[in-house]
């Protein structure tokens, strides 16, 4: 499999169209910029094939933002998949946000997996917000005070549940991992390293470089690098704040291994 962006060539000759995946997360919507939302959002109709949001999709997770996204994007006729983010666990009203956003087609993965088919090509998708942890120099330890171990333990789960997520989908001929919080410290870069241990942690890379998706996703490093990698696998910070727009649209052809996308 090859993947380019919108105006990247991937060589050779596709057998078949490419898959357009329009990608992005920390869109922080809220009633003020909803007229933003339902543009930007407009401007995907019939450009795309699938749509993955990759958490912070409100400000402070309250209902009436949800309500911005899903008034934004209920008209696409895509499937659209999400995680949450920080800010959207900011309010602990996610159980009321949920609803809103499954009414307007938006699937929210929480340490789960799902499939779809566009065409004949069948996606696995492994969804997670994540959490923090930290890099090498900076990581939290299961050792000590309690609350730090619950911090630990909940990682723990995030690992597991992203292992047995990407042996759920291993039959599919393209694997994507969707997190908010960071796997690596090459997509961190330019965020200051005394925060890094909030941005991510690298115990979820493990589980990335044996199973060896596509690609994965995520956000919340709003001044990171877009681009990074875990062994062979292509890591992309879609923060909106990285991005410099609303999507990063990726172009899939069944060809070779997945590439980085062309700037």
């Amino acid at each position: 499999m090859s993947l380019t962006s919108p105006n990247g060539h991937a060589g050779g000759r596709p057998a078949a169209p490419p898959l357009r995946i329009a990608a992005a997360g920390d869109m922080h919507c809220q009633p003020s910029r909803a007229a933003e939302a339902r543009a930007a959002f407009a401007g995907l109709d019939g450009q795309i094939d699938l749509l993955l949001l990759a958490g912070d999709l409100t400000t402070h997770g309250q209902p009436e933002q949800a309500r911005v996204l899903a008034d934004a994007c209920r008209d696409l006729d895509v499937p659209i998949f999400g995680v949450w983010g920080n800010h959207d666990w900011h309010a602990d009203q996610i159980e009321e946000m949920r609803p809103i956003l499954v009414d307007a087609g938006i699937t929210m993965l929480e340490r789960d997996t799902a499939t779809v088919c566009i065409g004949p090509t069948e996606i696995g998708i492994v969804g997670l917000k994540g959490f923090v942890g930290g890099f090498p120099g900076s990581h939290l330890p299961d050792f000590g005070e309690p609350l730090l171990r619950r911090i630990y333990a909940e990682t723990t789960r995030d690992v597991e549940a992203l292992d047995e997520g990407l042996k759920a989908v291993a039959h599919c001929p393209v694997r994507i991992v969707l997190l908010h919080y960071s796997p690596s410290t090459q997509t961190l870069r330019g965020e200051p390293e005394t925060i890094w241990t909030m941005l991510g942690n690298d115990r979820l890379a493990a589980p990335i470089a044996q199973h060896e998706p596509d690609m994965v996703l995520h956000g919340h490093a709003h001044v990171g690098a877009f681009e990074g990698h875990i062994g062979d696998v292509p890591v992309y910070n879609v923060s909106v704040p990285v991005l410099g727009k609303d999507f990063w649209i990726f172009e899939l052809s069944g060809l070779e291994r997945a590439t980085a996308p062309l700037h």
